[in-house]
């Protein structure tokens, strides 16, 4: 597995991939053991990988558990990041809840325990509240980084307009976003604006919660459907990037779902590899043998592009 900076505005180099933590646990009833999670890890780490993607949220704190028991003699050689913003707990407390600067506070110190560390890497909230003034945010971020609590602070699930007012009063390094051949909303603003500040880009769900390995076409279960019994449709767009997921998986002698992540990996950014068994994790790091040429690239890209909208249409036509 290949590793390149995060970003222009540090020295810190990730691997390409980043291995997504959400389900490791049985918390919440179902997702990998402790056993099965780190067979995960281990593989992850024999092939190269160093940056692991989690959330206090997580199997309510049992994912930080696990990912830190792992951590245990090897911490350095791990990036970690962690969000906050829902709790650990599953009904917490009106003040233990969203992006304020006391919610954060207590969230940062939980997770520090349940990692077994005293530092995180790259710390952000994981998504916008709605209610939490950005420069309350801001401050708090600042505060974490000042006391080493925090290396790195970053954004994810947030407007471009309000992660750009953030941007503007504190550093910030990485940006989480949702990216995939079905969901590219995020060239409107969010990317554009996470280049001009630097940041490392973060894109999670990168098969469309599953519909992109054409599992759904067979009757199978999944994320978004968990029934096989389940009615399933493809509006014309989705029907026509499966498509040619499918041929150019056929030529390659790999799987739709394969195909699809390596063309999030030829984009400048970092995607999330997140795998319930050491099957699926295996299945999905094949990605990285892939070389889609030229011209694969360019179709997947047209069949997935999106209208920029205003202003970008008029600009685009308006400067020739």
């Amino acid at each position: 597995m290949k590793s390149k900076l995060f970003g222009t505005k540090t020295g810190l180099y990730a691997s390409e991939i980043i291995l997504g933590a959400a389900n490791f646990g049985t918390r919440k009833g179902y997702g990998a053991g402790p056993e099965e999670s780190k067979k995960i890890l281990t593989a992850y780490g024999d092939k190269g990988g160093n940056f692991i993607d989690i959330s206090d949220v997580y199997k309510f704190g049992e994912a930080e558990e696990i990912v830190g028991n792992f951590l245990q003699g090897q911490r350095s050689n791990f990036i970690i990041c962690s969000k906050y913003t829902r709790s650990s707990d599953p009904n917490p407390s009106i003040s233990n809840f969203g992006n304020n600067r006391k919610s954060m506070r207590q969230a940062v110190e939980q997770s520090l325990k349940r990692l077994k560390t005293d530092y995180i890497d790259i710390y952000m909230p994981h998504y916008d509240d709605g209610v939490t003034p950005l420069e309350e945010i801001a401050m708090g971020l600042q505060d974490l980084v000042r006391e080493g609590k925090i290396l790195y602070a970053g954004l994810t699930n947030f407007p471009a307009w309000k992660a750009s007012a953030i941007a503007s009063s504190t550093k910030l390094t990485a940006l989480q976003i949702e990216y995939n051949l079905l969901q590219r909303t995020a060239d409107r603003e969010l990317i554009p604006m996470a280049k001009e500040y630097g940041m490392g880009i973060m894109m999670y769900s990168p098969l469309a919660g599953g519909l992109l390995t054409a599992k759904y076409r067979k009757g199978e279960a999944g994320r978004i459907s968990h029934s096989s019994d389940a009615e399933y449709s493809e509006d014309k767009k989705t029907k026509l990037i499966i498509d040619e997921l499918v041929t150019i998986a056929e030529k390659y002698e790999v799987t739709p779902g394969q195909v699809a992540f390596a063309w999030n990996l030829s984009k400048e950014a970092f995607p999330l590899l997140g795998a319930r068994t050491i099957e699926q994790f295996e299945q999905s790091i094949r990605a990285t043998d892939i070389n889609l040429t030229t011209d694969e690239l360019a179709k997947l890209d047209a069949l997935s592009s999106i209208s920029l909208g205003y202003p970008h249409d008029l600009l685009n036509t308006v400067r020739g």
